[in-house]
């Protein structure tokens, strides 16, 4: 089979495209309520439904305070708050909202199989074949719909068969529409995108299916930013992506752990590759490892996809990624363990931060998940606080691990609302996340309130050394 090269969107005024007047989106998370939100903005003729059949999930995107939305991004409350009521909703009448949509949207989430084959690797599309399933049973006229999710390269070739066969006659198109937002930034990444990627079959009616979706985002994004596709290269973009961007992390964190071996500084080696223009600075940040639910499960799912063909060595290749992620923070809680004299049993060890990085509340895979539990495991006692991040989910993600009881995670485990109070009389403190507000905070007042020697383990690499030094910490960083 010949690919072609992306192709620069074109305005075409010949072709007879579908008109949205109603978009659907299935899923109210993280990618789903955001995305629509910005639609719905920047489209006002179009109405936005976002269904889920989480009932409190939905509740609170309708929350009449805009704070109060389930999903923490800079910018995005404001948004939702324009649009809400106007042209954006969120319900939980799915069917209804599949029903009336000639665009809809499958942003259901789809982690990594933890059954069967492919377990640990796989992902798993039970979600997104639930999805092509109602659809397939409601619809009863021509629909475009739009994968959304991160999806394995042809799967849209599955969400096509099961429309097809299942479906009431009427005709569909699937698209692939991935994602490239940055959690903390995903505002500004849709409104301002490096590029709207859209795949889809090379035939008449696939084509016009693409230009409906190109103008539908070109009400706001340059057309030579909306690149075209076949539907296979645009699946398989997504992961390439976030392949590439994990790997600069996992880079530059083997190269920091030879630092602090050596004497070099991380931050200065990193600096002087960075502006190499071949390299660039991006993604170049040495820390205590990276999270959040799309680099490791989607690492995961390639090297599944290329063992599954007999692709070993380069599926060894991306596994090896995971491999020295898994290994930077499994370090950094053996370097507190060693540096607090071989034992943390019954001492108190002040995490600031939980969300797997700043300017979001998004917890899943972060590192101070998998550190607290190691710690936890040495019987050390765990101080939380994070500005963003309330009790229960801290306790939902050390529960997730079933590492152990319920009853001792809370015994060891104590989340605070004042990050005062978290590190007082604290043995050490460890930055989990590169909240901005840390580096503010009044160093000494912490410092006089704590066990001494006092020990700080900045695994984001955030604060002023020298400073905390001249107080009497003894400071600790990753890669110098």
């Amino acid at each position: 089979m010949v690919l072609e090269q992306p192709q620069v969107a074109q305005k075409n005024d010949k072709t007879t495209n579908m008109k949205v007047t109603k978009i659907c989106c299935i899923g109210a998370g993280y990618v789903g309520g955001p995305t629509m939100a910005v639609i719905a903005q920047k489209c006002p003729d179009i109405e936005v439904t976002v269904v889920d059949l989480n009932a409190e999930r939905i509740a609170a995107w309708n929350d009449k305070d805009i704070n109060n939305i389930p999903i923490y991004e800079p910018g995005l409350g404001e948004i939702v708050g324009e649009a809400r009521g106007r042209n954006l909703f969120f319900s939980t009448e799915v069917e209804k909202a599949i029903h009336e949509a000639q665009l809809i949207f499958i942003s259901v989430n789809t982690p990594t199989k933890t059954y069967g084959s492919g377990k640990g690797m796989a992902a798993d599309l039970k979600y997104i074949e639930l999805c092509a399933r109602q659809i397939a049973r409601i619809a009863k006229d021509d629909k475009i719909v739009v994968e959304k999710s991160t999806l394995p390269v042809r799967t849209a070739e599955a969400i096509k068969s099961i429309l097809n066969h299942t479906g009431n006659g009427v005709q569909f198109q699937i698209l692939s529409n991935p994602e490239f937002l940055a959690e903390g930034t995903a505002v500004q990444d849709l409104l301002h995108p490096d590029r709207v990627l859209i795949g889809g079959e090379t035939c008449e009616e696939g084509q016009k299916a693409i230009q409906t979706l190109v103008d539908i985002y070109a009400h706001w994004v340059p057309r030579e930013k909306i690149l075209t596709t076949n539907v296979w290269s645009s699946e398989l973009s997504k992961l390439t992506a976030n392949a590439f961007l994990a790997q600069r992390v996992s880079s530059i964190n083997a190269i920091s752990e030879l630092c602090e071996k050596t004497g070099a500084n991380v931050n200065e080696v990193a600096r002087a590759i960075g502006m190499d223009s071949r390299i660039g600075p991006k993604f170049l940040k040495a820390s205590v490892g990276f999270g959040g639910s799309c680099f490791q499960k989607d690492i995961l799912n390639l090297v599944y996809i290329c063992k599954s063909f007999g692709l070993v060595e380069v599926a060894d290749y991306w596994e090896q990624v995971i491999i020295m992620n898994d290994h930077q923070k499994r370090r950094f809680g053996n370097n507190i363990v060693s540096t607090l004299y071989n034992t943390v049993a019954d001492k108190k060890i002040a995490f600031l931060g939980w969300a797997f990085k700043k300017d979001t509340n998004d917890t899943r895979e972060s590192a101070a998940i998998y550190i607290a539990d190691d710690l936890v495991n040495e019987q050390a006692n765990i101080a939380v606080y994070d500005p963003k991040v309330d009790a229960d989910q801290v306790y939902a993600d050390l529960d997730y691990l079933k590492t152990r009881n319920v009853e001792k995670n809370r015994k060891k485990v104590t989340v605070f609302e004042d990050p005062y109070e978290t590190c007082h009389h604290a043995h050490a403190i460890a930055i989990m996340t590169e909240w901005d507000e840390f580096a503010a905070y009044d160093w000494q007042r912490i410092y006089d309130n704590m066990q001494k020697p006092a020990f700080v383990f900045d695994g984001r690499n955030l604060l002023d050394e020298a400073k905390l030094r001249e107080i009497g910490f003894i400071y600790q960083s990753i890669g110098s």
